[in-house]
């Protein structure tokens, strides 16, 4: 059993506090491991919502930040609050902690803000990672790295396969491609084992991101207006947290994860109407708008997991029609017991 092999050993989460992080550093906890948290709560954080004006998700989010520190702290997981750009900051930290694998989350989260802000994209991404790279290539550790379905740009039908050509569209894509060739030079030319992993359209309890179905149970809650950019037949390989982390454990402990890109989805696309259909099951009396469709937004589609399932053994367990109807009960149970927040 792969859970074995994570027993003892320390993993080093590089953005560990956000919403992938610290559900990866719970999932770690629980099997044994010894995770540590490094974040510097600025980016998509704490700080992001106690300096931000009149976010109307201010107090919700904030609450969903505490909540992920209390589930840390709880299990007995340290947290080492520091700026992953500050290359002594980090190189002490890491090498302080020992740790025999990295893994790189620290990021601008979201394509839409860092096309509006590049200059803090290439900061927050290349800037950490190539930190984080350096001082891996000194402690001879594995290294991870949080890549993103938005390297392939449009998807053109057919399932897209990890060996596929990729053709990024913007800030984060070029972004993403860009950390994934620098973390491929390093195992070239110091021999750091690394592993790349490809996420898509992430849902999942105390995400703060405002991805888009987080956005319609939100709007719902409001009594507000779904809005669609397009016309509703846009498909994503929507995946839910639990999947994710399950690849990601498997990704940390097997060694035929080793110098391998993975696609770790569920591995089958659904559209946005698909997804609308499910809000109306829990909120029948929705209004949908729609948008014009952003030109920046690649045409994506269904990630293949065969890869990791036939080297990793990865078995998503979490369609939409699972895994999203559970994230809405989530939130209704939660604005049942604090209506302020939807207010």
């Amino acid at each position: 059993m792969f859970e074995e092999k994570l027993k003892g050993r320390t993993i080093a989460l590089i953005g560990g506090a956000g919403f992938i992080g610290h559900n990866l550093a719970l999932a770690l906890k629980r099997h044994g491991a010894d995770p540590h948290v490094i974040d510097g709560l600025q980016v998509n954080n704490l700080g992001a919502f106690t300096n931000s004006g009149e976010d109307p998700n201010k107090t919700l989010y904030v609450n969903f930040i505490f909540e992920r520190m209390r589930l840390l702290r709880e299990v007995g997981i340290p947290m080492h609050v520091l700026d992953a750009r500050d290359y002594h900051a980090l190189s002490r930290c890491l090498s302080d902690i020992k740790a025999d694998c990295f893994v790189q989350l620290a990021a601008i989260a979201h394509a839409n803000r860092s096309n509006k802000d590049p200059y803090s994209t290439f900061d927050h991404s290349f800037r950490t990672l190539e930190n984080a790279l350096d001082t891996a290539r000194d402690q001879n550790v594995h290294f991870v790295y949080f890549s993103s379905s938005m390297v392939y740009g449009n998807f053109e039908g057919e399932a897209a396969v990890e060996e596929r050509h990729c053709e990024p569209m913007g800030i984060y894509g070029a972004l993403k491609y860009g950390g994934e060739k620098l973390v491929i030079a390093h195992n070239q030319v110091f021999n750091t084992p690394y592993t790349i992993v490809r996420p898509s359209a992430l849902y999942g309890e105390r995400c703060v991101s405002r991805r888009v179905g987080q956005a319609f149970i939100e709007n719902a809650l409001r009594g507000m207006r779904l809005t669609v950019n397009g016309d509703g037949n846009d498909a994503l390989d929507f995946t839910y947290i639990e999947d994710l982390v399950q690849g990601l454990l498997r990704s940390i402990a097997l060694p035929e994860a080793r110098n391998q890109t993975f696609n770790l989805t569920y591995g089958s696309a659904r559209t946005l109407n698909q997804m609308i259909d499910l809000m109306r099951q829990a909120f029948p009396n929705i209004e949908v708008v729609h948008n014009p469709r952003d030109g920046l937004m690649p045409e994506r589609g269904t990630l293949s997991v065969d890869k990791a399932k036939r080297l990793i053994g990865y078995e998503p367990q979490y369609p939409l029609e699972k895994g999203f109807p559970r994230y809405i009960e989530w939130y209704k149970q939660m604005a049942a017991e604090h209506p302020g927040y939807f207010a």
